[in-house]
């Protein structure tokens, strides 16, 4: 069975939703979302989104330079200006369409400080920001008569064809169906589950990057790879609980083994140095003090704020076991972002001719090699918008009939082996966490590439596990080929 539409995105995150919202109402829209609605990890997004929007104190200048600076001057300062000089016109647009941040008693927006910003300029809504902002884009697209979602639809192929692209999705009741489209956004997310340890959701496999790497578009910067410095650390589940930057905005100390705070004898910003920083700074201080042990201390702060404030943070510890209001909170390093990825220009579009990415899957460059708190939710949103218009400026050059590629799924054929993507995560935990081990990286890339060619060559049948397991595989090819270069 084939199926047409204008419009392909593959990501029901912020990035493939706002797309959604600002192409064209006359275009025939479809969203495809690899698991059900909810999931995705705009939705995980705690902190809040950055910008300068009615901020009598702040400019963009500052927030450009702060970036730059998060960044190690790494980023593409054209992109940077682009983030920071439209952060108004989406923070608006969104409240227009029904996000709620919180408000000072005179009304007026909260703005909360985190790690590397030099001025409170992120609008949150508590501490679940991503959720908010997630849950009202997806209730307008689904007002949308044009946009079909597809839930709990697997993609397990793209192909390039005379007339655009092809996917092969694997659906709910695990039928294969082809859709076509003349252009395609790509809007799936991050790589956190490459890693042993993430705070990135069960989607997180890098399915887009692999696609693009697949049909030749270029990917850029994949080894730029940021480790959140206060993941909740149980040390037993993959999912680990991310414990905002916001928290230290407000004033947490960060405590070594000993429940001393050490963060002066490393940066001379403290809790509040950017993410990179403060977790090499972590990664230094368990060697210098053999320990592993780590804290996040706010409980001299007072009880009903940090409740208010925090609610989620403060309701998933207590369920753990902690009261963050009365006791440090012990936390590690983990992975939480990505900052390369599918390189795109100013208008979102890949290295491939009508095939676009947004937001974590895609390298605009804004971010540099670290990326400052708070700016993804709104790089999803700004460079989702450029892809979308982008679009419609090029509706007239694209033919009006739609081709088909042909994909084998080999029904049938034997599923892959097991204990691929476990493997796959041991040695990336091992060979590249926080402080690249380069000797190690050299031996798992062999095994990691042996480990691909057998995928790509032994026929298995194509079921979620192997999409799921060549993503993975895939992208941490690529990222220990950057770091062993």
């Amino acid at each position: 069975m084939s199926v047409n539409y204008d419009v392909i995105i593959a990501g029901c995150g912020a990035a493939g939703l706002y797309a959604a919202i600002n192409l064209p109402s006359t275009l025939k829209i479809l969203i495809i979302c690899k698991r059900d609605l909810s999931l995705c990890n705009s939705s995980l997004a705690q902190g809040g989104i950055a910008g300068v929007y009615n901020s009598p104190t702040d400019n963009i200048q500052y927030h450009q330079n702060d970036t730059l600076i998060a960044g190690s001057f790494k980023n593409n300062v054209d992109a940077v200006h682009t983030l920071v000089s439209e952060a108004a016109q989406d923070i608006e647009r969104i409240i227009e369409l029904g996000v709620e941040f919180d408000k000072n008693p005179d009304g007026s927006y909260h703005r909360t400080l985190e790690g590397g910003h030099g001025h409170h300029r992120i609008f949150h809504h508590a501490d679940s920001t991503g959720r908010e902002i997630a849950s009202k884009l997806l209730a307008y697209v689904q007002t949308l008569p044009n946009v079909e979602i597809r839930e709990n639809t697997l993609m397990c192929s793209v192909k390039r064809t005379s007339t655009g692209y092809s996917a092969l999705l694997r659906t709910e009741d695990a039928d294969y169906l082809t859709a076509n489209c003349h252009f395609m956004i790509l809007a799936t997310g991050g790589i956190g589950r490459v890693y042993q340890f993430t705070t990135n959701s069960a989607i997180a496999t890098g399915d887009g990057i692999t696609f693009a790497y697949e049909m030749g578009a270029k990917i850029k910067n994949l080894s730029y790879v940021q480790f959140h410095p206060t993941a909740f650390n149980n040390r037993a589940t993959r999912e680990c609980f991310l414990i905002s930057e916001a928290v230290r905005g407000e004033g947490a100390y960060l405590l070594n083994c000993h429940k001393e705070r050490f963060m002066h004898n490393y940066d001379e910003r403290l809790e509040l140095a950017p993410r990179d920083v403060v977790s090499h700074a972590i990664v230094q201080e368990a060697k210098k003090q053999g320990s592993t042990e780590f804290y996040l201390d706010i409980s001299y702060k007072d009880s009903e704020f940090l409740k208010k404030r925090f609610p989620m943070i403060y309701r998933n510890l207590l369920e753990q076991g902690y009261d963050l209001t009365k006791e440090p909170v012990p936390i590690y390093p983990c992975q939480h972002y990505l900052m390369g990825g599918i390189d795109v220009d100013q208008n979102s579009e890949t290295t491939l001719t009508n095939l676009y990415a947004c937001g974590e899957c895609s390298h605009t460059g804004v971010h540099g090699s670290n990326r400052l708190a708070s700016n993804s939710l709104l790089e999803a949103l700004v460079f989702s918008r450029h892809a979308a218009n982008h679009i419609a400026s090029k509706l007239d050059t694209v033919p009006k009939e739609f081709k088909s590629a042909s994909f084998d799924p080999h029904i049938g054929s034997p599923t892959i082996p097991k204990g691929i993507r476990t493997e796959t995560r041991k040695i990336m935990q091992n060979s590249y966490f926080v402080i690249p081990d380069k000797a190690a990286a050299a031996e798992g890339l062999k095994r990691i590439n042996d480990i691909r060619r057998d995928l790509l060559e032994g026929g298995y049948y194509v079921d979620a596990d192997y999409v799921l397991a060549k993503s993975i595989v895939t992208v941490a090819s690529i990222i220990l080929s950057e770091v062993t270069e």
